[in-house]
């Protein structure tokens, strides 16, 4: 599938100095955008407009998050992935990452797994977060209730990383067993943050 030209000027526009992708992870990013455009007249997977605002709103900030997540090859779960944000992005960004999609909405699961079918290191677990039996090195989520990803750890991981409201990190900041590092901005307004934290425990 040809990606448009203003999928690609967006993508770069918008992410230039930070990162620089390949045409092969544009071409995985826009066959993403194009299906769930497609699927959204289905099923709300979301609410935001197609166009260089989705684009930069889902996968700019997915991107920006992924560039700043640490831990090298180890494996992350996406907690409430419903239409794969941040997971799907941050896992074309670094192949070299094992990437688990947690959503237990049975219809968004059906759509990760359509979505996916061509990305080596992206499974699809369609259960709640509660219920699922595995280890990872690292959370991450931007949909969910931030204290309910936080209290996952250290059972399903030592690590976590959230795109949230900063009001929103003023609730969990204080949870005595993980350790915060120093939120970094995301650059399109909103006063949305990214933060990253370890259990202390």
């Amino acid at each position: 599938m040809a990606v448009p030209a203003w999928f690609r000027e967006t993508l770069e526009k918008e992410l230039s100095p930070l990162l620089a992708l390949s045409d092969i992870q544009i071409a995985q990013l826009y066959d993403h955008y194009a299906l769930l455009d497609r699927w959204n007249k289905r099923i709300n997977l979301t609410t935001v407009e197609p166009g260089p605002e989705m684009v930069i709103r889902h996968y700019c900030e997915s991107l920006f998050f992924a560039a700043h997540l640490g831990l090298g090859e180890g494996s992350v779960a996406d907690i409430g992935s419903g239409a794969g944000f941040p997971g799907i992005p941050l896992a074309i960004l670094k192949p070299e990452r094992s990437v688990t999609l947690v959503e237990s909405h049975q219809r968004k699961a059906v759509f990760l797994r359509e979505a996916t079918r061509t990305l080596g290191n992206v499974s699809v677990v369609a259960r709640r977060a509660e219920d699922v039996r595995a280890n990872f090195d690292c959370l991450v989520s931007r949909a969910i209730k931030p204290m309910d990803v936080v209290a996952l750890i250290p059972h399903l991981a030592l690590n976590i990383g959230l795109m949230l409201g900063e009001e929103d990190f003023l609730d969990i900041k204080t949870v005595k067993h993980v350790a915060w590092s120093e939120p970094v901005r995301l650059p399109w307004g909103d006063r949305r943050i990214c933060v990253f934290g370890t259990c202390s425990t």
